[in-house]
This record gives structure tokens, C-alpha cells and sequence, in this order.
């Protein structure tokens, strides 16, 4: 079959939201892809549409897409591909132009290899023996959680005597949640240290409701811990991060701040909220979700090739 690529444009965010909700429905039973999520990625003032992207037809039908960003400025590259499972041969078209332009991109920031990380859903329509036989190798496994939410039930928390939550009104508050986020994940698997402004386009700050990111305080240790969380999501709420400095944990902060998300997006009329967490991760986030009712709604693993 001859397929035809060509790079993307932001007019093509409809159609590109169109085949990952097909993917959507063959993978997870439901289409959960918003044409603004799309956008942003297509829109960030990294992406090279022009190098970095790449649309894969069968005469006027988009079968493949893939997407590349550099976070690093190092060695670590970054992609997103996803195709339609009747086309594994364009699949492997996008995947070919991608490891090339991902190498070419490491040497720029002057590494002598591209290490580079796909996220693939467990169930994918990308044939995993494809990209095993190219290389690659699932190196970590996340699960998105789910949890019903009811107004009558999900109330707001009473913070305990000495803890303040505060939501993110201000430029000081959003430069403090962004030097949070930035200590709190620093250990994390796959983070990546970057400046506030590159934070803000990263987090899509200009289209973010800031009242639904809050802060948590201390008497005696100041600004501890944060949640941001998303209400643009058709399929449900969603928490974007959680995160507690290791001194201030085991206080309870981060259930504090899952609850009050809980409960703001009950009163604005969600039913359900949503996360992805690391299983690797060691603060104990997966066991504090599933302590506050989480469950996994899908699964999605980590895919590393070395490009040298």
C-alpha cells in the first residue's frame, strides 16, 4: 500500500483529534482526545511542525500521526505516535522519520545519542513487535485512575489546625507553584527541569483555570504542597499533579489537597475525576489515590530506544 507523509499544520488538529479518538475507542472503549489538547501541542513555541511532525494518509484518510518535542536539550527526545491497526506499515513510515529527526535533534543540543521515550497504551494498535524489533524496550509502566464523585458526598475538607489551602490568584502564587513542582518531581522518573516560562507553555497556562490549582501552607514551613488540576476535559476531571515537599510529608496534605479537588469538581457538576500516576513512584502517590477510592482505568507503558 503507498501511503503519502507530510508534516502537520494547526488546521489539521480536527482531523488528528479524529484518529486518536478512533485509537481512543480500540484501546480504552471511549473517545477521551479534546480537539484543545490537540491544539496546544500543535501550538508550543518548541514545536517545529515543519521537522517534528508528521501525518501518514491512505489517499485522503489520516491513518498515522506522530509528534516529537526536545524538553532536555540534552540526549532525551520525546514522541508521540499512534496509527490505525489496518496500517502498521505507515505506522513504521512515521517511525522511521521520527528516530531520524530524533538523533538529528540530540547531535543539535551536542549529545552523541538520542535517548528517546514513546508512551504507548498496554493494549496498543502500534504492533509492539514491530518496535521491539527496531529496538525498542518497555522501560516503565503508568496508570490512569478514576474515581466517581458526588456533590452530596465529596464535601470540601476542614484543613487541620496550622495547614491553609489557597487557591492560585496571583503571578508570586504561579511562580511558587511552578518552584513546587519543580523540587517536588526533581527525583521523578523521566523529569525534565524547566524554567517558568517554558512551564507555563508546557502546562498551557493561557487556557488553565487557575482556580482550580491550590496551594498548601504551613504555619511553620510556609507554601509545602500544591495540586493542579483541569476542568476542559470532555470525559472527566482532571488532576494534572500532586505534590508535597518530602519534609512536610506524611502529614496528610496530599489527601488534604485530593479532597478538596474532589469536591470542587463535584460541585461544578463532574461525576468522575482522573490521574496518571508512576507505579515506580516512591513518595507513595499510588497508595495514597487508591486509599482515596482511585481506580485504574487503563494502563499506558513507557518505550525507550537508544539512537546512536
Amino acid at each position: 500500500m503507498s501511503y503519502v507523509l507530510r508534516p502537520a499544520g494547526l488546521a489539521d488538529a480536527p482531523a488528528i483529534t479524529e484518529l486518536l479518538n478512533e485509537v481512543d475507542l480500540i484501546e480504552i472503549g471511549r473517545p477521551e482526545t479534546d480537539l484543545h489538547t490537540v491544539e496546544a501541542d500543535l501550538k508550543h513555541p518548541e514545536a517545529d511542525l515543519e521537522r517534528d511532525s508528521w501525518l501518514a494518509f491512505d489517499g485522503d484518510r489520516l491513518v498515522a500521526y506522530g509528534l516529537l518535542w526536545d524538553e532536555s536539550g540534552g540526549e532525551r527526545i520525546d514522541v508521540d505516535h499512534y496509527v490505525l491497526p489496518g496500517h502498521q506499515e505507515a505506522g513504521q513510515h512515521v517511525l522511521t522519520a521520527m528516530e531520524s529527526r530524533a538523533l538529528a535533534k540530540a547531535r543539535e543540543n551536542g549529545a552523541e545519542r538520542a535517548v528517546v521515550h514513546l508512551h504507548l497504551n498496554t493494549g496498543p494498535t502500534l504492533d509492539t513487535a514491530l518496535i521491539r524489533a527496531r529496538g525498542w524496550s518497555a522501560v516503565r509502566r503508568y496508570h490512569v485512575l478514576h474515581r466517581p464523585v458526588d456533590a452530596a458526598r465529596d464535601r470540601p475538607p476542614q484543613p487541620p489546625a496550622g495547614v491553609r489551602l489557597r487557591s492560585c490568584a496571583t503571578e508570586p502564587d504561579r511562580l511558587r507553584v511552578h518552584a513546587l513542582y519543580q523540587e517536588t518531581f526533581a527525583r521523578h522518573f523521566d523529569f525534565q527541569p524547566r524554567a517558568y516560562e517554558q512551564w507555563l507553555h508546557d502546562i498551557d497556562a493561557e487556557a488553565l483555570d487557575w482556580s482550580l490549582v491550590w496551594l498548601a501552607s504551613t504555619e511553620e514551613l510556609g507554601d509545602v504542597g500544591f495540586l493542579m488540576a483541569r476542568n476542559d476535559r470532555e470525559a472527566m476531571g482532571w488532576i494534572r499533579s500532586v505534590g508535597v515537599l518530602s519534609e512536610a510529608r506524611a502529614r496528610g496534605l496530599g489527601g488534604l489537597l485530593l479532597r478538596h479537588a474532589f469536591a470542587e469538581f463535584a460541585a461544578r457538576g463532574r461525576d468522575t475525576v482522573g490521574l496518571g500516576v508512576d507505579t515506580g513512584n516512591t513518595t507513595g502517590a499510588p497508595g495514597l489515590y487508591a486509599r482515596h477510592g482511585m481506580t485504574v482505568h487503563y494502563a499506558v507503558d513507557t518505550w525507550e530506544t537508544v539512537l546512536r
